[in-house]
């Protein structure tokens, strides 16, 4: 045998145990280690937008950007779409049902008239939902039509609300569900 091909003895009390068949015990993780972690989580969604504005037609969007710079303003991201809750019903639905999956936490939905975006879209997630009562030149009483179309959702469909064209106390509505 060459000194190459010997095997080598170890002393007993450096030999390392051979792992035992079966179930080995995995050490519960302390607390700190599962902060740790989900501060590391946190932070990889940290390029996520945390609140989405949608609203019903481009006609709307002058009102809605209020709520954008609010958002923007207190360092919260954001993301507009427009869809309506009557012509693309299907994309509303999907885009509600798939929102939480892409990090938002809350949305804002603006619509006039008869105001079925915020509802259609509570209708279709369990995320806050925060409507924004829109005027327009065939709306009812400055708005009332989209404002009463808001707040008199059935039961389990709940719909926050603020004031008539008032997008940006959505916004800081939004921030404070947040608590940012």
């Amino acid at each position: 045998m060459t000194p190459e091909s010997e095997p080598s003895l170890q002393p007993e009390a450096e030999r390392v145990p051979e792992p035992a068949e079966g179930p080995t015990a995995v050490p519960e993780p302390d607390a700190e280690a599962l902060a740790e972690t989900a501060v590391e989580i946190n932070e990889l969604a940290a390029d996520e937008p945390h609140v989405a504005i949608l609203m019903g037609s481009k006609s709307d969007l002058p009102a809605m950007e209020k709520a954008e710079a609010e958002l923007a303003t207190r360092g919260i991201r954001s993301e507009t779409r427009v869809m309506s809750a009557h012509r693309e019903p299907d994309t509303v639905a999907d885009y509600a049902k798939n929102a939480r999956m892409r990090g938002i936490k809350v949305i804002i939905a603006g619509a006039g008239l008869s105001a079925a975006l915020p509802g259609v879209v509570a209708a279709h997630t369990d995320l806050p939902v925060i409507g924004v009562p829109l005027t327009s030149r065939t709306s009812v009483a400055g708005g009332l039509d989209a404002l009463l179309s808001i707040t008199q959702m059935p039961p389990g469909v709940p719909v926050g609300c603020v004031g008539v064209d008032n997008a940006r106390n959505a916004a800081v509505l939004a921030a404070r569900i947040l608590s940012i």
